[in-house]
């Protein structure tokens, strides 16, 4: 079977202009040569594919044979050039969209040609533009570039990351100058590595959040278990199925599914939307709670007698909504991100005040269909999780301080991030290599909390013919600059039953699933049966649609920063952290040692010393427990020293008073918070 074609050679049009000068930019320890573009040429210097017969102005002229993974160009000196890539057609990943991002315009001069086989997914169609000096072009997979008058390669010249120059974190994580980094290798399936961890800050800055344990960054020593945690799937599954017309539309699968939540502190409401209908043909939809077990359809005005909370003509293939509570302008306080049906496209972004009526409409950049969006507050940027092909199904990360502004991207504007690597295992006997399906990501008190949803197969087609939905499911990873996540916890954290109930498979997310009640987490998640009945019609034809029907919604609960702890027996061990400043006056720590003891010290940095009598606790067990003053110690490196027997030690913070607020973020917050950010410390 051939592979998905998305071919791109940039040219010069005709002999009246001069080629452009280009710097040629490769990735990595990547090489390129110039050959001509004949009969016969190999295209790219990784793969075999060869050159069919080229048009007669084309052929002949250099072109640059790179790796099919791609690279970036800047023109140094103008020049006409023309990009040739495959019409939208089945098994093709047309770059039509991104080129008139580019501000191509079809070249009517170049018709259509077989560039190699036979198939229609590998001819391709012209387009044409006069690069000026100093465009840059990134350019993915299957790109060939040709007419050029002169290249210049110029490696990357890499810095280790202590050397870093860049915008200085909350953290005191120091990022490079180059940000978003351009140096993910798509083609590698290792993990992917997290530089802060091998180089972590000579002293942590520790005034955002509770500090938790779900990596080694605040670990200097430690003779401790550290232990990773699942969440508990609530009893009453689902929370939510289908009941109401748009749910389950007339003629297609129906369900509701993919939740976002967030809690409304103006209401005093959690605010549910989710996907109505089915994937591609339904709409969104808006359901409330006091608790986030009992669940309300609002009657809304946007579909009158239904709680349709998207305007009529949209149908989201997939979304990511987010309020923004301090949105300047009343009409952004909540941002939609929305993508089409179908291969790669533009999308749609929206703002609104009350995240039913939607205004602002912005078309986006092009993007595959499952992509979505969330905010990191850490950096004040917002993410455009956007689906990509390499290894697969991946993702490319765009950023933006400006939400509307920052969705007219190109591809010049997004780089390869992340993708399922080589401990993500693959379901047995499906012979299916596991690919990241999709990702969102929410900030809970000093880190970025992703949810990665790996898909382990089947594929579409064998699922068509079952009926039975795909095997997704979602495990959690953690990010202390936004973009490099550690995962040292690999399986599903909200896992598929694999069994014939409510939640066989297809286990997905909206947006943002994670909420606090009280001393709990709550995770929200949606799960599919299949309809084995209806996967062949009465014609004998094949029913796609089987395969997604029904879906409902339910909860996993954990405790309140319970990803992961350090654990000890009967023994005494101790951990103690790298050196830390903080700004505040009271020690807390999320403890539980109900039958054992903890005990906490401040240690000068240099010298280990203790600075003050031990502060101790016996037979607790709170997720917000005081143990002492230590404001006389405020912006002078120390270490923490925690010493426990029979317990669990799950995070520590310094808070500014005695309320134990941690003036961290607090994911999608909950009853008796004001906002996203802990002000409050104990809850009502």
């Amino acid at each position: 079977m051939r592979a998905p074609i998305c071919l791109l050679l940039l040219l010069t049009a005709t002999a009246r202009a001069g080629g452009a000068h280009l710097d040629v930019f490769p990735r990595g320890t990547d090489t390129c040569e110039t050959a001509a573009f004949d009969v016969g040429a190999r295209l790219f210097a990784d793969r075999t594919y060869r050159l069919a017969e080229p048009p007669p102005a084309l052929k002949g002229r250099p072109f640059l044979r790179a790796t099919i993974d791609g690279l970036r160009l800047r023109c140094t000196s103008p020049g006409e050039l023309v990009a040739l890539t495959p019409p939208e057609v089945p098994h093709a990943t047309s770059m039509a969209a991104a080129l008139l991002a580019y501000g191509f315009s079809p070249a009517a001069d170049l018709p259509p040609f077989q560039l190699f086989g036979t198939n229609a997914h590998e001819r391709v169609t012209a387009y044409q533009k006069s690069l000026t000096a100093g465009e840059t072009l990134k350019l993915g997979k299957w790109c060939v570039v040709l007419g050029f008058s002169q290249i210049t390669v110029k490696p990357a010249v890499k810095s280790t990351w202590p050397e870093n120059t860049g915008e200085r974190l909350y953290n005191n994580i120091t990022l490079p100058e180059v940000w978003p980094p351009e140096e993910i290798d798509t083609r590698s399936d290792a993990p992917m590595p997290v530089p802060y961890l091998s180089h972590p800050p000579a002293v942590i800055r520790i005034d955002t959040g509770r500090q938790l344990f779900v990596d080694d960054f605040l670990i200097e020593a430690t003779d401790l278990l550290h232990m990773f945690h699942l969440p508990e799937k609530y009893a009453g599954n689902p929370v939510l199925t289908c009941e109401t017309g748009i749910e389950r539309q007339t003629g297609i699968v129906g369900g509701v599914c993919r939740p976002c939540v967030w809690w409304h502190p103006e209401k005093q409401l959690f605010h549910m939307w989710y996907q109505a209908g089915t994937y591609f043909r339904g709409t969104l939809a808006l359901a409330t709670s006091p608790d986030g077990l009992r669940w309300t359809r609002p009657a809304l005005d946007v579909n009158p007698g239904t709680n349709q909370a998207l305007p009529p003509g949209f149908q989201p293939d997939s979304y990511g909504l987010v309020p923004d509570w301090e949105a300047r302008d009343p009409q952004q306080r909540f941002k939609l991100f929305s993508t089409n049906p179908g291969g790669t496209q533009p999308a749609h972004s929206f703002t609104s005040a009350d995240g039913v009526h939607w205004t602002n409409h912005t078309v986006t950049g092009p993007t595959g269909d499952r992509s979505s969006m969330f905010y990191n507050p850490f950096r004040n940027q917002w993410v455009y999780s956007l689906r990509t092909s390499f290894r697969g199904r991946s993702r490319h990360y765009r950023e933006c301080e400006d939400f509307l502004a920052g969705a007219k991207w190109t591809p010049a504007d997004t780089v390869p991030w992340l993708a399922a690597d080589s401990l993500d295992a693959p379901e047995p006997g499906y012979k299916h290599k596991t690919q990241l399906y999709n990702f969102d990501a929410v900030a809970y008190e000093s880190v970025m909390l992703g949810f990665f949803e790996l898909h382990r197969g089947p594929e579409n087609n064998r699922c068509e013919r079952m009926g039975l939905p795909k095997l997704n499911e979602i495990s959690f990873g953690y990010s202390r600059d936004g973009f490099h996540f550690s995962r040292p916890d690999r399986r599903a954290h909200l896992p598929a039953s694999r069994k014939d109930d409510w939640e066989r498979g297809f286990i997905e997310g909206g947006g943002n699933i994670c909420v606090i009640v009280g001393d709990r987490l709550h995770f929200y998640y949606s799960g599919c049966r299949g309809d084995m009945d209806g996967a062949i019609r009465p014609d004998g034809k094949i029913n796609g649609g089987s395969m997604y029907d029904p879906n409902a919604i339910g909860l996993a609960t954990l405790r309140r920063d319970g990803f992961a702890s350090l654990n000890a027996g009967a023994s005494l061990g101790t951990v103690t952290t790298r050196p830390v400043t903080f700004s505040g006056k009271h020690l807390f720590v999320n403890a539980a040692c109900p039958q054992g003891e903890l005990r906490a010290e401040i240690l000068d940095a240099a010298t280990s010393q203790v600075l003050l009598p031990p502060f101790t606790a016996g037979s607790v067990d709170s997720t917000r427990l005081r143990l002492g003053d230590v404001s006389a110690f405020a912006s002078r490196p120390v270490r923490l020293r925690f010493t426990l027997r029979r317990g669990a030690l799950y995070a520590f913070w310094v808070s500014r008073d005695a309320t134990g607020r941690s003036d961290g973020y607090v994911a999608g917050g909950g009853p008796g918070f004001t906002g996203h950010i802990d002000t409050t410390g104990a809850l009502k």
